[in-house]
């Protein structure tokens, strides 16, 4: 009898060993979902066919980083690229099993102006002092052209294509851009946070021209500054059958740069509706966050 009810708790022991460890598998593969991980690419999303012309078939596809890094550029074929981080010592962003850090600049990169030079490396000799940086998304600032492409690494954009207009929408605190299709920029468009765009198709391209840029944001994560002459040309298609939406920007400011330079971005595509994120901070001075101030009204909007 003794034996039998020992072998009856360990099977019991083995049943909840194993439904433990399924359920750590489970959330692990949640978690991958939710936060980017390494890992097995996602199978292809099946739904309605997607076009260049119609990046939203239905109330359910999105579009979300395809990297763990996805708040970064990848570099071009070939040409002037984007700041990235020097090689010894590499952005890594949370939730990969590895120590995660902030983003130190490589300010070698030859696109960059002296000053530019000089005010990105104070803030990486703010990094290396071990004060927490500037990051657009976390202080509720918009994020510009070209920052709206490298703004997040988990939630995702949305589109929305209507007759003369198309609106994509960054899930992450609502970001909004609008393209205007077919028309030329304005004699006079003034100066934005996310400038005048105005786009059109180019056989399997979306073509998107963006001027009449504030100088308030910055052109990527790692602080990388521009001034209101910044011209931006996003060239968006679909590859790998539709599954991967990819944009190549570039980036032309006699101000700021001294040379035009290029980045790529992409996401996957995913199956989900538009959720509401808004950024609502509920703490000033949290963990010593002592950078840009939050976004903050005087007065009523109504």
């Amino acid at each position: 009898m003794l034996h039998s009810l020992s072998a009856i708790k360990a099977v019991r022991v083995a049943q909840l060993l194993a439904g433990s460890a399924l359920a750590a598998l489970l959330s692990t593969g949640m978690a991958q979902a939710q936060n980017n991980f390494p890992g097995p690419g996602p199978e292809p999303v099946k739904g309605p066919k997607v076009t260049i012309r119609d990046l939203a078939p239905d109330t359910l596809t999105a579009w979300v980083p395809d990297r763990p890094t996805g708040d970064d550029f990848l570099p071009p074929p070939s040409g002037p690229g984007p700041v990235m981080s020097p090689k010894n010592r590499p952005y890594v962003p949370n939730g990969g099993g590895r120590q995660p850090t902030y983003r130190i600049a490589d300010t070698t990169n030859p696109i960059l102006k002296p000053w530019v030079v000089e005010q990105m490396e104070k803030a990486n000799d703010e990094v290396r002092a071990g004060k927490v940086p500037y990051i657009t998304r976390e202080r509720c600032w918009p994020a510009g052209v070209p920052g709206f492409t490298v703004y997040t690494r988990v939630q995702a954009i949305h589109f929305y294509p209507a007759d003369k207009e198309i609106t994509i929408i960054n899930e992450l605190n609502t970001q909004v851009r609008h393209v205007y299709m077919d028309v030329p920029h304005s004699k006079n468009p003034g100066k934005s946070w996310y400038g005048e765009s105005v786009g059109h198709y180019e056989g399997d391209e979306l073509v998107v021209d963006t001027i009449g840029l504030n100088d308030k944001t910055f052109v990527d994560n790692y602080r990388t500054p521009h001034t209101d002459q910044i011209h931006v040309v996003e060239r968006w298609k679909l590859i790998e059958n539709g599954n991967i939406l990819q944009a190549t920007v570039t980036v032309e400011d006699p101000g700021a740069f001294n040379m035009p330079w290029t980045g790529v971005q992409r996401w996957r595509r995913v199956a989900r509706p538009l959720e509401e994120y808004l950024c609502e901070p509920s703490n000033e001075a949290y963990f010593n966050y002592e950078v840009v101030p939050v976004p903050t009204a005087t007065k009523a909007d109504f």
